[in-house]
């Protein structure tokens, strides 16, 4: 068909790949799991060191993801350097569990979490939440389908939007800092263990709240001059992001206690409230930016993650009618179908604890393979990055090392069913990726 040989087009600039990182990252992970940071690392202290730690081992991370993005700018992300580092098993297993353990279900607490803001304003309880977190899914599936200069453009402005209010909050609330209270000794019986192993927790539960800033790799090919943009863009949402969270949770450790942090289920909402010169109308103010936070962020999942399974498609290790194009939006409209399909049954199907903990180990696993690309490229001949990271293989090296650290951390403290599934979705991986290559090689003798 026609449509299978359409290429998508490049029509986003660097304010799109900041849009994307900054945009993705910067939504339901910090409104959703502070109160489990605070629950894990057991203290105030221990709060602000686990976001600060996960945001600085996310600069070696992205050092590697600006490497690699700029020797391959196409459409795929993850998938296209274990392809390319001559590893098609692991190509495969890197979409499969993309499309089974992290793309559908982030979709999926994205909107759980835009209507649980919503339940500040509206009584919005069982079926009807759910089939309101359904409704923001078609939404911005539909409009994603039809325009990725208007997918960007709303990238773009909603971004804006989230960082001024963010800005504004740790501004005013820095004034208002309680030292004692930052400073507590008092730790909670729920963390995951004294000393170290109670930060490793912290930091390892901050993962969901940074995952996402790679995300304009998935679209690569559609990012003009990527060469230089992509680096420019990844390295810029690393540093935006960190000194976001670190000024926030830093804000929020010196007007909360981590007992009330731990408990709330709104912990920016709560924040907002106990800074004076916001009143009373900090709860409404702050469920109103979290609506708005989050919705951006699920825009954005729901533009770059079916690029993976097009990559994939276009390279026939998956579905065939996931290459589509859509031959007037030019968007990869039947992969945006299917993977907002599957985070709707996500919706009726589980608890927002277990998909983050669902994702968070396969985000993990993903992310240490992908910084071991790095080792085998820089050997190709055929390797020739427009951009290569500072220090040499050091970054590497420590993105692996401290995201291995955080894989062990995750099975310390992540939900025990979120645990098993994230299992299953990698142990099917490569039997199935065998299947299919059998079949691909059947199709070809037959032909």
């Amino acid at each position: 068909m026609a449509e299978n040989k359409q290429e998508l087009s490049r029509k986003l600039g660097l304010g799109a790949v900041i849009a994307l990182g900054v945009g993705t990252t910067v939504g339901s992970g910090i409104f959703s799991s502070l109160s489990e940071v605070a629950a894990a690392a057991g203290s105030s202290l221990f709060l602000v060191l686990a976001f600060v730690i996960g945001g600085l081992l996310q600069i070696p991370a992205n050092f590697c993801y600006a490497e690699l993005a700029s020797a391959y700018p196409e459409d795929g992300g993850q998938y296209v350097y274990f392809r390319e580092a001559g590893s098609r098993p692991l190509a495969f297993l890197c979409g499969w569990i993309s499309f089974w353990a992290t793309d559908p279900p982030s979709i999926s607490i994205m909107a759980l979490a835009i209507v649980n803001y919503l339940g500040f304003f509206l009584p919005l309880h069982g079926l009807v939440l759910k089939l309101v977190a359904v409704a923001f899914v078609l939404f911005f599936m539909c409009m994603h389908l039809r325009s990725v200069e208007g997918g960007g453009a709303f990238q773009t402005i909603i971004t804006a939007l989230k960082i001024l209010p963010f800005a504004l909050i740790v501004g005013i609330g820095l004034f208002f800092i309680n030292g004692e209270l930052f400073l507590s000794p008092v730790r909670l019986s729920t963390a995951a263990s004294g000393g170290l192993m109670a930060l490793i927790a912290g930091v390892s539960a901050t993962t969901w709240s940074y995952d996402g800033m790679g995300a304009a790799c998935y679209m690569s090919g559609e990012i003009k001059d990527p060469e230089k943009n992509m680096p420019r863009g990844l390295i810029l949402t690393a540093v935006v992001v960190l000194a976001l969270y670190a000024g926030l949770t830093t804000v929020a450790s010196g007007l909360l206690s981590v007992e009330e942090l731990a408990a709330s289920d709104a912990p920016i909402a709560l924040l907002a409230s106990k800074i004076p010169a916001i009143g009373d109308y900090a709860g409404t103010v702050v469920a109103i930016m979290a609506i708005i936070v989050v919705i951006g962020s699920l825009s954005s999942c729901i533009m770059y993650q079916p690029r993976i399974e097009y990559a994939m498609a276009k390279d026939n290790l998956f579905f065939k009618s996931f290459a589509k194009v859509h031959p007037k939006y030019e968007t990869p409209y039947f992969s945006i179908i299917v993977q907002c399909a599957v985070a709707i049954v996500l919706i009726f199907a589980t608890s927002l604890s277990d998909l983050l903990g669902y994702f968070t180990l396969v985000a993990l696993l993903k992310n240490f393979l992908t910084f071991g690309t790095i080792f085998v490229l820089r050997r190709k001949e055929g390797y020739k990055p427009s951009y290569r990271m500072p220090g040499g293989y050091v970054m590497p090296i420590v993105a692996m090392f401290m995201t291995g650290t955080l894989i062990v951390g995750q099975f310390t403290y992540a939900p025990l069913a979120g645990i098993v599934c994230a299992l299953v979705a990698v142990g099917t991986g490569l039997p199935a990726f065998y299947m299919w290559d059998r079949k691909n090689k059947q199709d070809a003798i037959e032909s």
